[in-house]
C-alpha cells in the first residue's frame, strides 16, 4: 500500500469516528433531556426550580466554551472530546444516582460537569471535523451535525423506549453512561495525530487575539443567528402549534418531527451545494427558507399551512451553524481558537433564546413572540460575507 493510500485510509477512518463522536454527542444530550419530567418529578421540582437546575448546565456550558479552545490547542482534539465526553459520562452518573436519592444539590452538581463536557466535546469535535474536511478537500461538515441531529432523535427513541417499559430513569442514565464511556474510547483513537507544541512555544493564537478578529466575531453571528433560529424552533415550535393553532400535543409532535427532519435533511445533502455554489450564496439561501417557514408558522392561518413552514424553517436552519464552523476552522493552526470564540458567540443564543420567547409569548402570545427570530436571521444574513473562505497560501 502507498503511502498516499495509507494517509487516505487514515483520514477516512477519522470521518467515520468523527460521525460516531457527533451522533453520541446528540444521544448523551437527548437521552436525558427527553426523560426530563421523570428527572423533575423524581427531585420533586417546581417547573420554575427545575428551570434554575438546568441553567447549571447551560451557564456552565457557555462560561466553558471561551476555555475548550485553549484546550484543544493545547492537547489537540483527540484527547480534548475524551475529557470533554467522560466529563458528560460522569455527569449522567453523577444525575443517575441523584435521581435515585432524590438529592437536588447532587443533580446541580452533576449537570455542572454536563455543561463543562458537553462544550469542551463541541468545541473539539468541531475543530477534527473540520481538519477531516480539508483533507478531503469537500465540505462534509453539515453531514457530521447531521450526525447529531440523528444521536439527539436516537436519544429522544431510546428516552421514549424506556419511559413505555417503565424503565426508571436512574437505570436508563447509567446504561447511557456505559455507552458513551465504551464507544468514545474506541472512536478516539481513530482521530488524526495530533503533534504537541514544543516545550516553552507560543500558542499558535491567544485568546484575545481571536477576540479582536473581525472576521472571527462576524462568523460568531452567523452561529448566533442561526443558531437562535434552530434553537427557536426545537423549544417553542410544538407549542406554538398547539397553542398557536389549538392543535393537539399529536400535532405538535408532528410540526417538531417535521422541522428536526427537514433538518437533518439539509445537512446530509448541504455539503454539495456549498461546494458547488460557494457557503455566503448558500447561507443567504437557507436564511430566505428559514424567513418563509417562520411567516408560514406565524401567519399560516392554519395547522396544514404551518406544517408546510416547518419544513422550510427546518432546511433553513440547517447549514448556518455547520458551515459557520467550518469558515471558523479554515485555518488549521488558529482552528481551535477560532472556534471556542466565534462558538461563545453563537451559544449565546441557546442560552438568551428561549427566556426571551418566553417573555414576548407571555405577552403578545406565542406565534407573535416567534417574530424576534427575524432579527436573529437578520444578524446571519449581514454577517454571510465572513464565511468565504480564507485565499489559500
Amino acid at each position: 500500500m502507498s503511502s498516499l493510500d495509507v494517509v487516505s485510509t487514515r483520514v477516512n477512518a477519522a470521518k467515520i469516528a468523527v460521525g460516531v463522536t457527533f451522533a453520541m454527542n446528540g444521544l448523551a444530550l437527548a437521552g436525558w433531556l427527553s426523560r426530563a419530567p421523570a428527572i423533575r418529578d423524581g427531585l420533586e421540582l417546581s417547573i420554575a426550580g427545575f428551570g434554575l437546575l438546568l441553567l447549571c448546565m447551560s451557564g456552565t456550558s457557555v462560561a466553558s466554551i471561551p476555555l475548550a479552545g485553549p484546550l484543544v490547542q493545547r492537547v489537540g482534539p483527540a484527547r480534548a472530546v475524551f475529557l470533554g465526553s467522560m466529563s458528560m459520562a460522569f455527569g449522567l452518573a453523577v444525575l443517575a444516582t441523584a435521581t435515585l436519592l432524590g438529592s437536588v444539590v447532587l443533580a446541580g452538581l452533576a449537570l455542572l460537569f454536563c455543561g463543562f463536557g458537553t462544550s469542551t466535546w463541541d468545541v473539539a469535535m468541531n475543530v477534527e471535523a473540520a481538519d477531516v474536511e480539508r483533507r478531503l478537500g469537500r465540505t462534509i461538515m453539515p453531514r457530521f451535525h447531521a450526525g447529531f441531529s440523528l444521536g439527539t432523535v436516537g436519544g429522544a427513541g431510546v428516552g421514549a423506549v424506556a419511559s413505555a417499559s417503565g424503565l426508571p430513569i436512574w437505570a436508563q442514565l447509567y446504561l447511557t453512561t456505559a455507552i458513551v464511556v465504551v464507544v468514545q474510547i474506541m472512536v478516539v483513537r481513530r482521530f488524526l495525530p495530533h503533534v504537541d507544541p514544543e516545550p516553552g512555544a507560543k500558542p499558535a493564537m491567544t485568546a484575545g487575539q481571536a477576540w479582536r478578529e473581525p472576521r472571527t466575531i462576524l462568523i460568531g453571528l452567523i452561529l448566533l443567528g442561526f443558531g437562535f433560529t434552530e434553537g427557536s424552533a426545537n423549544d417553542w415550535l410544538a407549542i406554538s402549534l398547539v397553542d398557536g393553532y389549538h392543535a393537539g400535543d399529536t400535532l405538535g409532535a408532528i410540526g417538531f418531527g417535521v422541522f428536526v427532519t427537514a433538518m437533518t435533511l439539509g445537512r446530509m445533502y448541504g455539503g454539495p451545494a456549498a461546494d458547488r455554489w460557494g457557503r455566503v450564496p448558500v447561507l443567504r439561501l437557507t436564511a430566505v427558507a428559514a424567513v418563509v417557514g417562520l411567516l408560514l408558522v406565524v401567519f399560516g392561518g392554519s395547522v396544514q399551512v404551518a406544517l408546510v413552514g416547518a419544513l422550510f424553517w427546518g432546511v433553513g436552519a440547517s447549514l448556518g451553524f455547520p458551515i459557520g464552523m467550518s469558515a471558523a476552522a479554515d485555518d488549521p493552526l488558529r482552528a481551535a481558537m477560532r472556534v471556542s470564540v466565534a462558538g461563545s458567540i453563537g451559544y449565546g443564543a441557546f442560552l438568551a433564546g428561549p427566556p426571551l420567547i418566553g417573555f414576548l409569548a407571555e405577552h403578545f402570545g406565542v406565534r407573535n413572540g416567534l417574530l424576534c427570530v427575524f432579527g436573529a436571521l437578520v444578524i446571519g444574513l449581514v454577517a454571510s460575507h465572513a464565511a468565504k473562505p480564507l485565499p489559500t497560501r
